[in-house]
């Protein structure tokens, strides 16, 4: 890397810290933010600076302003079906949708020992407690990403969740509005045929 001023230095070093942002890209960050007025530069310092006020809700474990979110205290929404999801950024795409309205578990993650993702450091303890000491919770919906990783989280937390006597269900799978049968691959193309429905 060509040398640069220390404060750029640090400033792409900071960033390449991110998913996705290899040193080119941090580079032209740190040169967006050169560009930027000073009060923007500092509004933005701010927002992160702010980040610390952000905490864990102490029900569903997701990121909230206060000790319990929204969600979990809205006593409007549904007791007695739960959504399990992998980060607490999943709750408001599902959220965005407008379609379920009952309460959610952040499980912090998805079974990956390589990476030292292990039941031990989600909260699968957390959702056995839950659902043991909440008997009016009849279904937990999986809503994991249908990857190896999210398809494996699934299986072992359905096995737990059926030996509670709880009914267990994940997000149907398919074809997406507007898709080409020509470009559709074979297995989602599949998982659309077995989960065919009614016209």
């Amino acid at each position: 890397m060509r040398k640069f001023p220390a404060p750029i230095h640090n400033v792409v070093a900071g960033l390449t810290r991110f998913p996705g942002v290899g040193p080119k890209t941090a580079l032209r960050y740190a040169f967006t933010l050169l560009r930027m007025r000073q009060d923007e530069r500092e509004q933005l310092a701010r927002a992160i600076v702010n980040l610390q006020h952000v905490q864990t809700c102490s029900v569903c474990f997701a990121h909230a302003e206060n000790p319990i979110c929204s969600i979990c205290t809205d006593t409007k929404r549904s007791e007695d079906i739960l959504c399990v999801v992998s980060e607490s950024r999943d709750i408001s795409t599902i959220e965005a949708a407008n379609a379920f309205n009952g309460k959610y578990l952040v499980l912090g993650g998805v079974l990956n020992p390589i990476d030292g993702m292990t039941p031990e450091t989600l909260k699968v303890k957390e959702l056995v407690d839950k659902l043991e000491a909440n008997l009016d919770i009849t279904e937990v919906i999986l809503a994991f990403s249908p990857d190896v990783h999210g398809e494996t989280t699934m299986m072992f937390l359905a096995r737990k969740i059926k030996e509670l006597d709880r009914r267990a269900t994940r997000l149907a799978r398919g074809l997406p509005i507007g898709a080409d049968l020509e470009y559709t691959d074979e297995v989602t193309l599949g998982d659309a045929l077995l989960g065919r429905s009614e016209m």
